[in-house]
């Protein structure tokens, strides 16, 4: 009754009926609503037993998880009413792991669990000391786009590097990379003020890999990993499945109606989302694709050679 109330758009009052009319269950409509309302906990597990269920998979020799949130509004003038923080795996698409949260639960790796040897994909908002340190807490690494002006950066003796000055030296074809130290601050505190290097909890090896598009901008992107884990190119072509969370979303939104809150802050509406993402997790176990989805790394370099040496 819980799927069918989220995902058919009937009334409490027809998911009843409907109920009663296939033997599913005698229950009125205010019944129903009081279930729902006592039913976040269950459907919050119920939701994990779906998702812990899926196979993961590798990409490229790495177990790659991509993180990100998308906003969930309902009636009323209040822009942001619900969070959903989600992680995927970008080789099938499919869901691995979601929290709900108000407009007050922010964007940051250290709300997501994960495993050791995971490669972490996320956007600018997730490229914080902060998080990096979370993530490598639990053994695994990070790979995510960043704004050198939002990140302190330091060289191997932990002296700052402004990156942004450095933009000049990336070429037109291929990329550019530094070894860095990145400072992790220690606990906010009510002053607000700048905190010293010499304060720092911890210090995060990490790599700041630069190239252009094909306008000229330069992208910067920040990892874990070293170079012998995987090289610069590798690194920003694994970058490029993180936009497999954004199809994500468009397809619970276009397709499941994710964006169509009946409820902005009613007692069944955090019941209402749950539903409609179990609906979600159960619809990826009957349809998975047989192998990567795009975009992925086509190696084009490699090929071109070999037809070459073919020729």
């Amino acid at each position: 009754m819980a799927l069918a109330y989220a995902v058919s758009d009937l009334s409490l009052k027809d998911v009843a009926a409907w109920a009663s009319a296939l033997d599913v269950a005698q229950i009125t409509g205010p019944g129903l609503f009081y279930r729902l309302r006592e039913a976040e906990g269950w459907l919050e597990h119920v939701l994990g037993q779906v998702l812990a269920e899926q196979a993961p998979q590798a990409a490229g020799g790495w177990s790659v998880r991509v993180v990100d949130a998308t906003v969930i509004n309902g009636p009323g003038k209040k822009p942001v009413q619900w969070r959903a923080h989600v992680q995927i795996d970008p080789t099938t698409g499919g869901l691995r792991a979601v929290e709900l949260t108000d407009d007050s639960g922010g964007e940051k790796l250290g709300r997501h669990h994960f495993r050791t040897g995971e490669v972490v994909l996320g956007d600018r908002a997730y490229a914080t000391a902060r998080g990096a340190y979370a993530v490598r807490q639990a053994e695994a690494h990070v790979i995510a786009r960043f704004n050198p002006g939002n990140l302190r950066t330091c060289d191997l003796h932990r002296e700052r590097v402004y990156l942004a000055a450095k933009e000049a030296e990336v070429p037109n074809i291929g990329e550019v990379e530094y070894n860095l130290l990145i400072p992790v601050p220690p606990k906010p505190t009510k002053s607000h003020k700048s905190w010293d290097l010499a304060k720092a909890i911890a210090w995060i090896p990490a790599r700041a890999i630069a190239a252009r598009t094909r306008a000229g901008e330069v992208i910067w992107i920040l990892t874990t990993l070293n170079a012998s884990q995987l090289p610069a190119p590798a690194v920003m072509g694994m970058y490029r499945l993180r936009w497999q969370i954004e199809l994500l979303f468009k397809r619970l939104k276009s397709l499941l109606h994710l964006d169509t809150l009946p409820s902005r802050e009613g007692p069944t509406a955090k019941s209402w989302m749950l539903a409609r993402l179990i609906a979600a997790g159960l619809a990826q176990r009957l349809v998975q694709p047989s192998g990567p989805l795009s975009p992925w790394g086509y190696q084009l370099r490699s090929n071109r050679q070999a037809e070459s040496t073919h020729a």
